[in-house]
């Protein structure tokens, strides 16, 4: 088995520590832990490992799914790995073997085959690729809009899961519910799963019904740290059929074994009478710092899709060769961190992030600024001298 490199955080590896500001990272500012009662008692494991029943029960209610649909992970990018260990790199689950008492007929993992729709976070098609074959549907600039009809046509017999991230990272499209019900309807056609990671979903003003809820196929994954500002927990889950979250649990046996204690104990606050005032004020942020930036990619006569979330795809300004030439022109001369758009397949675009503090995202935007500045001017003195 191979995997390729994680462009992105090899990427934050070069240039985050020692840069001034952040502008590439896809998640809201961070919630300071004095808001939360820190102290879970003895330091033990989180038993039963695969999280605490009655939480497990409560998150459960949110998809119409019981505790045993439910579990909980270390972020994301745990409940995004061990669904894909689950469905494509089980060959017990591939053959059959195991029945499924709730979804595909063939049991967990039909085939080892996925679509992934892109451009999306790395992770969601290169870990699938690692254990079997990848189709990708690419979503097409500037609308960026999901196509069932082209999901349907890159599904195969041996398909055993459709990705989708929903809302897109790194676009900011949020599909809506119609397209993502036809795009289930594929998955049921197939005799398939849909997963869809929703972990920007709460960002949304009016959230769609999760994945999860659609039915027997539907598998959701998310966890506490981009709507809620609480990454540093490392509290996911994932939500969908039982015999999916059963194999998952096995996996997860020989990953992290159980969520963080800490995790656990914050996330049963975040999600607990806190939830509305989070989530509020995290959309009030989300919406003041969106305005801020379409404004000043007005004055730069830059473009995106207007997105859902905190970050967004942008057209590379004119003078630089691509989105690694401009990215690393701001990080180098005005210490500031963009994403190249090449690390999503679009060298013509990068990502910016606007989920930080408002007035630290007003530098941001100022020295970003310095730099496109500098190279119009130095394209007009070209133009001059010649």
């Amino acid at each position: 088995m191979r995997i390729d490199p994680f462009g992105l955080e090899r990427w934050f590896a070069e240039y985050e520590h020692e840069a001034d500001i952040m502008l590439a990272e896809s998640g809201i500012r961070s919630l300071d832990a004095s808001r939360f009662d820190l102290d879970p008692g003895k330091l033990d494991y989180v038993i039963p490992t695969n999280g605490d029943p009655d939480f497990r029960a409560a998150v459960g209610d949110r998809y119409g799914r019981s505790a045993d649909e439910v579990l909980f992970t270390c972020g994301t990018q745990e409940a995004n790995f061990l669904t894909f260990l689950s469905l494509l790199g089980d060959e017990s689950a591939v053959d059959g073997s195991e029945d499924d008492a709730e979804g595909p007929t063939a049991g967990v993992g039909s085939g080892t085959h996925a679509v992934v729709v892109t451009p999306t976070y790395q992770a969601l098609h290169a870990v699938p690729d690692a254990f079997g074959e990848v189709t990708r549907v690419e979503l097409e600039p500037p609308e960026w809009k999901l196509d069932p009809d082209a999901i349907a046509d890159a599904a195969r017999d041996d398909t055993a899961v459709i990705v989708v991230n929903n809302p897109n990272n790194p676009t900011g499209r949020y599909h809506d519910e119609a397209a993502m019900r036809a795009v289930y309807d594929v998955a049921v056609d197939r005799d398939a799963y849909l997963l869809a990671d929703e972990v920007y979903r709460l960002l949304a003003e009016e959230p769609q019904p999760p994945v999860a809820s659609f039915g027997s196929h539907g598998i959701s994954t998310t966890s506490l740290t981009k709507a809620y500002g609480l990454a540093g927990l490392r509290f996911g889950w994932i939500a969908g059929p039982e015999a999916v979250v059963e194999r998952a649990w096995r996996w997860k046996d020989y990953t992290t074994i159980s969520p963080s204690l800490f995790g656990q104990h914050v996330a049963k606050q975040a999600l607990g009478r806190r939830e509305p005032n989070i989530l509020e004020e995290n959309r009030e942020l989300a919406e003041t710092n969106r305005a801020l930036v379409a404004d000043w990619l007005d004055r730069h006569g830059l473009d995106w899709y207007d997105p859902v979330g905190v970050n967004g795809f942008v057209t590379v300004p004119d003078g630089f060769d691509d989105g690694e030439a401009f990215c690393r022109a701001v990080v180098e001369e005005e210490s500031v961190v963009l994403a190249p758009g090449g690390l999503f397949g679009f060298p013509d675009r990068f990502r910016i992030g606007f989920g930080l503090p408002t007035e630290e995202l007003e530098e941001g935007l100022d020295r970003v600024s310095r730099v496109i500045q500098g190279e119009n001017a130095s394209v007009a003195d070209a133009e001059g001298g010649a």
